[in-house]
């Protein structure tokens, strides 16, 4: 029996198996060497260009800002003296009220009535005071009878006069100069004392307050003006004069302080719109001031790249206080140093790179 066959087989299974394996390690080799060839390798080495400004000591300006909220000077919920339904409703949310003008009338058909009845009464009291009055004179009456009538007229004129009252108050008035921001009842509601109608506002004058902590309150004088600003408006330039200044911190330990504003003639600064007072101080102490860009923010500390012989490191600064985007720097740089203040692409500490 020839067993050369099968063995023979068998070879050339392997060997093919081989070949296979063979190619396709090659083809996955190739297929790295490719791949490797496509991706960009970066070159730490190479110098990287950036923006870089040689620092000095520049006179330090102090500028901070305290946000705050502008109240009206005056508002008031307007409401009724005398019961009575609501016969009219003279005004609407927006209209201009001077001090004095009818805004609501009600109902008064029975005080009226009322009056005329004391009115009739008073009529014949004053002729019988008149005609006692003569037989008294004449004898022919007790003196106790004149008095008593006297005193009939005079409860009768108390009560027109209270009735006089109460129909003048049936007509609600303003009691200021404002605008009415709020209407809270309709013609046919029925109106008692206490129950609020309308709400105006008065913005000629406004309230500015803002809260400052225990170090910062001593900036601020009283009767002293001091510039305010609105965020809506950061054009328009007020003047703020302090008004108050809080005795008892409130519960996150800041004091409030107050400032009265007079608005703009067209009132564009609105009741709950957000400003800021602006605090500007020059002193003649000189600091290091780098713009806010240069510096690498972190949680725990900021840094900047400071150039030297020719590459980027990282130093640890301390910042004293923040100006617009200005930062001064009390710790960690000196005059005559070199900060990288744009280009941080690709940078790192330690990095090469070229100035401009």
């Amino acid at each position: 029996m020839n067993t050369k066959k099968p063995f023979l087989k068998k070879a050339l299974y392997v060997i093919l198996s081989l070949a296979v394996i063979a190619m396709v390690v090659f083809r996955l080799i190739s297929n790295k060497k490719i791949t490797e060839e496509k991706i960009y390798h970066y070159d730490k080495e190479k110098a990287l260009y950036v923006q870089a400004d040689t620092l000095q000591l520049e006179e330090v300006i102090a500028e901070s800002s305290y946000s705050g909220i502008f109240e009206p000077n005056k508002e008031s919920k307007i409401s009724a003296e005398v019961q009575g339904k609501v016969n009219e409703v003279l005004v609407d949310v927006g209209s201009v009220v001077n001090k004095g003008e009818a805004l609501i009338q009600l109902d008064n058909s029975l005080l009226k009535l009322q009056l005329q009845t004391v009115e009739v009464q008073m009529q014949g009291l004053q002729a019988d005071v008149n005609r006692y009055t003569v037989l008294a004179k004449a004898d022919a009456i007790q003196g106790v009878q004149l008095e008593k009538t006297e005193l009939g007229l005079k409860s009768a004129k108390i009560q027109q006069a209270t009735l006089q009252e109460q129909i003048s108050k049936s007509t609600i008035k303003a009691p200021f100069h404002g605008v009415v921001t709020a209407k809270l009842t309709e013609l046919g509601a029925f109106a008692a004392p206490g129950m609020p109608l309308l709400q105006i506002t008065d913005v000629t004058e406004l309230k500015f307050t803002i809260h400052v902590s225990e170090n910062q309150i001593g900036l601020f004088n009283l009767h002293q003006n001091y510039p305010v600003t609105a965020d809506a408006y950061p054009d328009i330039s007020l003047q703020g004069k302090a008004t108050m200044i809080g005795s008892k911190a409130n519960m996150g330990s800041s004091f409030p302080v107050q400032f009265s504003v007079s608005n703009t003639p067209d009132l564009k600064i609105k009741s709950g719109m957000f400003g800021q007072v602006n605090l500007k101080t020059e002193s003649r102490e000189k600091g290091i001031i780098i713009p806010s860009s240069a510096i690498i923010e972190s949680a725990e500390q900021p840094q900047v790249y400071v150039i030297k012989n020719g590459k980027a490191v990282l130093h640890n600064i301390v910042i004293s206080q923040k100006v617009q985007n200005k930062a001064v720097v009390s710790t960690g740089l000196t005059a005559g140093d070199v900060i990288v203040t744009n280009g941080f692409i690709n940078l790192f500490d330690s990095a090469n790179v070229i100035a401009k």
